[in-house]
């Protein structure tokens, strides 16, 4: 499915616009060495990757503490922390449990000036270690119903809490399975840049029969 022109980095300044500059000329130059990006969407690195995760600071553009799960190339995570940077508030974590990916994640930080910590570990493991975060993010990671279970030790601590996730064309039947272990409230916001796929705000999350006897 071909990305759309979304325009969604217009609404960032040219400083960030350059840093985003940045950190698509460094995923370019890993890509050589490390598989960051699907070798089919490297001509559309900026649509396909960088405009997409855009998408989410357009939509939630306050300041917040952030847990990126699975962060990957960085893709929403850091697109987030740089456009954190030029504010000077919030901060995002970085959850990568791969050593090759996790250091491009860090030099990515320190050429782009990202307001981000990378953690080298197993969600599982790394979450309890981030104290309140507000809101967490991830794309192309897992279903939504494991998704939640990695979520759910911090909405216990955080009933405020946000989640945001990126997901693609079949993400009904994966919303569909969650609701048979969840409750929680949820509104689709629709890609601007992928036809079909949807950014999916998730509030109020409790697992069915929790506290039952």
């Amino acid at each position: 499915m071909k990305p759309q022109n979304s325009g969604d980095s217009r609404f960032v300044s040219r400083e960030t616009r350059d840093r985003l500059k940045t950190y698509e000329s460094l995923v370019r130059k890993w890509q050589k060495s490390i598989n960051l990006v699907a070798p089919s969407t490297l001509d559309e690195l900026w649509s396909r990757h960088i405009e997409d995760s855009l998408q989410l600071f357009a939509l939630t553009p306050e300041p917040k503490v952030w847990a990126d799960l699975g962060s990957g190339a960085g893709f929403p995570g850091l697109v987030t922390a740089i456009c954190l940077a030029e504010a000077g508030e919030g901060w995002v974590h970085l959850i990568e449990s791969n050593n090759k990916k996790a250091a491009f994640l860090r030099t990515a930080i320190t050429e782009t000036g990202a307001r981000a910590s990378v953690h080298p570990a197993r969600i599982e493991a790394a979450i309890p270690t981030i104290d309140q975060p507000q809101a967490i993010s991830a794309r192309a990671l897992s279903s939504l119903d494991e998704l939640l279970a990695f979520v759910e030790p911090v909405a216990k601590r955080n009933p405020t809490l946000e989640c945001w996730f990126h997901k693609g064309f079949g993400y009904r039947d994966e919303v569909a399975i969650a609701r048979g272990n969840w409750q929680f409230d949820l509104v689709e916001h629709p890609s601007r840049v992928l036809d079909g796929s949807v950014i999916l705000q998730v509030r109020q999350l409790e697992k069915i029969g929790a506290g039952k006897s």
